[in-house]
């Protein structure tokens, strides 16, 4: 019980400020924006795919993201916290019944598409309009 805490306060002291990013889950197409560093120089590379898991909780939180490179699949694993990731953008919100998706891997063409989730705009809009009002 006294090393959960000891842990706990740990990474809260190492954890620094941290970045926010939108709210995903598996099934969602996002597109997450990482720093490089090759030698002397750094540049910031696009990483577009579907999101197959979010594992662990807290600052050892990760996800991964799937993508098919002409006809080749490839995964990378981000951490959550890591402060080579610029920013996250959720491009599609999908619509699955799974929190791991990994019957993805073995699906190949239409068979692989994951549907849309609709969105109800005119909820968004009174919902943005009343978070207005409150903080006037």
């Amino acid at each position: 019980m006294i090393e959960m805490d000891l842990i706990k306060i740990a990474e809260q002291a190492f954890a620094g400020e941290q970045k926010t990013f939108p709210v995903f889950k598996a099934g969602d197409t996002i597109t997450v924006t990482y720093r490089i560093k090759e030698e002397n120089k750094e540049r910031l590379q696009k990483f577009r795919g579907v999101c197959i898991q979010r594992k662990g909780t807290g600052s050892t939180q990760t996800f991964t993201v799937r993508k098919v490179s002409s006809s080749i699949g490839v995964e990378r694993i981000f951490p959550i916290t890591s402060p080579f990731i610029e920013s996250i953008e959720l491009n599609k919100s999908g619509k699955v019944r799974r929190a791991r998706i990994f019957y993805l891997r073995n699906l190949t063409g239409k068979k692989a598409r994951i549907k849309e989730k609709k969105r109800n705009f005119i909820a968004d809009v009174l919902n943005t309009e009343e978070a207005g009002s409150k903080s006037e």
